[in-house]
């Protein structure tokens, strides 16, 4: 009984296939060598000796027939394994969500804005606790952590910067009780 695979294992097994003939026009050797047939269907190969297969890649030119233009272009898809592309975020967390048939009632997934106000679910514990919620910093933060983050918010804050808005003020003040209290916690 012969075996339908010739090989020592099967991680190395190849179907037991007829000889190919070369497909250059007289010749008679058998075709080992796969080639594509043009740049748009490059399947099915067309199979050639190793003379031919030579002579063949030679004279093969991909970009045969575009300009210069066309060639970028193609050369672009490449970079993306010419697979599609979406902008990142572009449809907002809401219809990303949706898509994935799950409702969001709690906004958890919700895109949640600078200027929107936070929710504590609990009292913070201390001073410091509620002030580190204010200055929206980590755990591990450090006195230039918390300089950097203090300028930032002031930027971002100041009234000047509102045009004279009564709650950017209000923020602001918050902010900057917020860094004294910390200051002082870190010996800064």
């Amino acid at each position: 009984m012969t075996d339908a695979f010739e090989a020592d294992s099967f991680a190395n097994a190849r179907p037991a296939e007829a000889p190919r003939h070369c497909d250059a026009p007289g010749c008679t050797d058998g075709g080992a060598f796969p080639a594509p047939r043009n740049r748009d269907q490059p399947r099915p190969y067309r199979y050639f000796c190793l003379a031919h297969v030579r002579a063949y890649n030679a004279g093969w030119d991909y970009y045969r027939g575009m300009n210069a233009d066309e060639i970028e272009a193609d050369r672009r898809l490449d970079a993306l394994w010419r697979r599609p592309t979406w902008a990142l975020g572009g449809r907002g967390a809401k219809a990303a969500a949706a898509s994935f048939g799950f409702e969001d009632p709690l906004a958890a997934f919700s895109e949640l804005g600078e200027d929107r106000p936070r929710v504590r679910r609990f009292p913070p514990a201390s001073p410091e606790a509620a002030a580190q919620l204010d200055m929206e910093l980590d755990d591990d933060f450090d006195a230039a952590d918390l300089k950097m983050r203090y300028k930032a918010l002031v930027k971002r804050w100041h009234p000047d910067a509102n045009g004279g808005s009564p709650a950017a003020e209000e923020r602001l003040k918050t902010i900057n009780n917020a860094y004294r209290v910390l200051k002082r916690a870190l010996g800064a």
